[in-house]
């Protein structure tokens, strides 16, 4: 089953809108992450996941929940509490 609607943004896409919203350069978030900026665009291009710590660090540095970072739906057909 697949979850993600097509409607969505990916989440890289959605990374890439946070950084140029913002008038960013790859460079100054790859500092931000304590990685190289190659990485960093391996992230945006969606060719590398993201891992969990620099999703935590992201969602801080930009004030955005994690749902919003990943294009998560508010209502996941799953896991229903009872």
């Amino acid at each position: 089953m697949n979850i993600c609607s097509n409607s969505r943004k990916q989440w890289n896409d959605i990374l890439r809108e946070l950084r140029e919203d913002r008038d960013l350069k790859q460079s100054d978030l790859a500092a931000v992450l304590q990685t190289t900026q190659q990485v960093y665009s391996r992230y945006e291009k969606g060719i590398n996941e993201l891992p969990l710590h620099h999703i935590i660090t992201i969602c801080r540095y930009y004030h955005v929940p994690a749902d919003y970072l990943l294009g998560l739906e508010p209502d996941l057909p799953f896991p229903k509490a009872k």
